[in-house]
C-alpha cells in the first residue's frame, strides 16, 4: 500500500441511492465521493464490478472481465441525448428504496439501454476502437447466445454452441450483429461513466479499492471458451472438483461455492499468463486491488463435484508466490482470512502484500487473538467486518451475556492500551468504541462498512455466505443518511488517528 495511514469505507456501488432500482455511476456516486472527501476518508472499497449471475452475487459472474451494465446511469445518458426521461422514469424498478430488486433490473435495464443504443451514433471513434480491440467480444457473443436460448446456462445450449469453435462463433456474430454490438455498447457506456467518476475521485483524493474473486462461475465465458485449458473439467466439460472452504469462523458447515477449480499445472506452462493478464486488467479500473480468498494460491480446498457438503473436500497445492513474481510492486491486498497454516504465512511473506484483520473477531478473551489491535503490525488492512460478516451491531446483539461481558472487558482493555475513550453502556456506544479503536490501531489502512458506522443490524448485512437470498447484495442507503454530522465524526476520527 502506498497511502501511509489511510481510512476507507466499504460501500458497494449497488448501495448508492437512486430512484431507478440500483446504485449507479451517476450523481449519487459523485455525491458519495464528496462525502468521503469531507469525511477525510481516502479509500472507497467496492465489491466486484462484474455482471451478476446466480444468486445476484458479484462473485458468481458470467464473465471475469465484463462490467455490470446495471451500474450505467440513465440521467447521464439523458444529458447526452441518448434517452428521454420517459424512457425509464415510469418503469417499476421496485417498491423498496432499501433493496435492489434484481428481478426488475433483469427485466428492464437492458431494455432501456437498447433505446439508448438506437439513438447512438455507432461511428463514434472511441466505440469503433473498442470494437477493434475486441476486449468485450466474447462477453457480447455469450450474452447474445444466452438471450437466444432463454438465458439458460451454456451447458444447456445446442451442441454446436456448447463447444466453443471460432468459425461457428464468427458466423453467429455476423448473423446476430445487432445484439453483439449492443452488448459491447453496454461496456462502452460503463467505461465512459466509470472513467469520468474515477477521475473525479482522484481529483478529490479518494482512491478506489476494487475486489477480485478468486474463482469463476461455471456458467461463464471463461469456462465456455477455455474449458479444460484453464479448469479441471472432464471430457464433457463437467467439473471434476469444485471450490469452497471447510468450516471456519464464517460458517460451521463450511462453504460449498461450486465454482470449477483451476488446472494450475496447465497454467504453469505459460507462466500463469491468463491470471497475470486478469490482474493487470483490474488495475485499469482500480488504485488498489483486493484479491478474495488469497490463501487459495497456496493451497485450495477442492470438493468432489458430486458432493452436497463442503466437509468432504481436500487441500491441493496452488501456484504459490510464483504467480506473483512480476506483480510484487502492485497495490494488492491479500484476503488471508479463514484457515491459515504455515504455507499461507510463507506465501504472505514471499509476496509482501498486506493481509487483513477483522476486529469483530478480536474480543474473545484470548490475549493472543491475531485480530486484537494490540497484536497488529503495520502491513495490514484492518476492518470492523467484511461483506461476508454479520454487521457489528448484530454480532454484539447475538452474544450471550457471558460472552458480551468478555467482549466489553477486552474492548475496554484494548482502548486503554491505544489511549482512546471507550464506552460500553449501549450497543451503539460499543460500535462507536470499536470503530474508534480500529482507527487508532497501527494498521496502515482501516476500513469500515457504512452499516457499522451507523450501527445497523442484520438488515444491513451485505452477504450471508453459502445462502441464496434476496437479502444478499441488495441493501441500500438513502441520500439523507450521508449527514454532515457523520462527516464531522469521521473527519475527527481521521484527524485524531492521523489518517486520510
Amino acid at each position: 500500500m502506498e497511502h501511509g495511514r489511510t481510512a476507507g469505507m466499504l460501500f458497494p456501488v449497488t448501495a448508492l441511492p437512486s430512484p431507478y432500482g440500483v446504485g449507479t455511476l451517476g450523481k449519487a456516486a459523485y455525491d458519495f465521493i464528496d462525502f468521503l472527501h469531507r469525511s477525510k476518508i481516502g479509500v472507497w472499497q467496492i465489491l466486484p464490478l462484474l455482471p451478476t449471475n446466480y444468486g445476484d452475487s458479484p462473485y458468481q459472474s458470467c464473465c471475469a472481465s465484463a462490467l455490470n451494465y446495471y451500474f450505467i446511469d440513465f440521467e447521464l445518458l439523458r444529458e447526452e441525448g441518448l434517452l428521454q426521461r420517459e424512457d425509464y422514469a415510469s418503469i417499476d424498478w421496485g417498491s423498496d428504496p432499501r433493496r435492489v430488486d434484481y428481478g426488475k433490473l433483469f427485466l428492464h435495464k437492458a431494455e432501456v439501454l437498447r433505446k439508448a443504443f438506437s439513438n447512438f451514433d455507432r461511428r463514434d471513434e472511441t466505440f469503433q476502437t473498442l470494437l477493434k480491440e475486441g476486449t468485450y467480444r466474447d462477453f457480447a457473443i455469450f450474452m447474445t447466445l444466452k438471450g437466444m436460448h432463454g438465458n439458460r446456462a451454456w451447458q444447456e445450449w445446442p451442441k454446436e454452441y456448447r463447444v466453443y469453435n471460432e468459425e461457428t462463433v464468427s458466423r453467429f456474430e455476423r448473423d446476430h450483429e445487432e445484439d453483439v454490438l449492443f452488448w459491447q455498447f453496454t461496456q462502452f457506456l460503463f467505461l465512459r461513466q466509470w472513467d469520468a467518476m474515477k477521475a473525479y475521485a482522484a481529483k478529490n483524493g479518494v482512491s478506489i479499492m476494487g475486489d477480485m474473486p478468486l474463482y469463476i462461475a461455471y456458467d461463464s465465458v471463461e469456462v465456455w471458451k477455455y474449458g479444460s485449458k484453464l479448469f479441471r473439467l472432464d471430457e464433457d466439460k463437467n467439473p471434476v472438483l469444485v471450490a469452497g472452504v471447510p468450516p471456519d469462523a464464517f460458517s460451521d458447515e463450511g462453504q460449498l461455492w461450486g465454482n470449477p477449480v483451476y488446472d494450475w499445472e496447465k497454467m504453469k506452462r505459460d507462466g500463469y499468463a491468463w491470471w497475470k493478464a486478469r490482474i493487470l486488467y483490474a488495475f485499469r479500473f482500480f488504485d488498489i486491488l483486493r484479491i478474495d480468498h488469497f490463501r487459495g494460491f497456496d493451497r485450495y480446498y477442492a470438493i468432489p463435484a458430486e458432493s452436497e457438503t463442503a466437509k468432504n473436500g481436500r487441500w491441493e497445492d496452488g501456484p504459490k508466490a510464483a504467480l506473483f513474481a512480476d506483480l510484487l510492486e502492485k497495490n494488492i491486498v491479500a484476503e488471508d482470512l479463514g484457515v491459515i497454516d504455515e504455507g499461507v504465512v510463507k506465501l504472505m511473506k514471499d509476496v509482501g502484500y498486506p493481509g487483513m484483520k477483522i476486529i469483530e473477531f478480536a474480543f474473545d478473551g484470548n490475549p493472543n487473538n491475531e485480530h486484537l489491535p494490540s497484536n497488529y503490525t503495520k502491513n495490514f488492512v484492518a476492518y470492523t467486518g467484511t461483506h461476508d460478516n454479520t454487521p457489528l451491531r448484530q454480532y454484539i446483539d447475538d452474544l450471550s451475556a457471558e460472552r458480551l461481558a468478555v467482549f466489553k472487558k477486552k474492548l475496554r482493555e484494548e482502548c486503554r492500551k491505544a489511549g482512546v475513550r471507550a464506552r460500553t453502556d449501549t450497543v451503539e456506544a460499543i460500535c462507536r468504541s470499536v470503530v474508534r479503536l480500529l482507527f487508532a490501531s497501527v494498521a496502515d489502512t482501516v476500513i469500515v462498512p457504512m452499516g457499522d458506522l451507523l450501527a445497523r443490524g442484520e438488515e444491513a448485512r451485505i452477504n450471508h455466505p453459502s445462502i441464496v437470498s434476496p437479502a444478499n447484495w441488495s441493501y441500500r442507503y438513502l441520500a439523507e443518511e450521508f449527514t454532515p454530522a457523520l462527516a464531522r465524526r469521521l473527519s475527527k476520527l481521521a484527524e485524531e488517528s492521523k489518517r486520510s
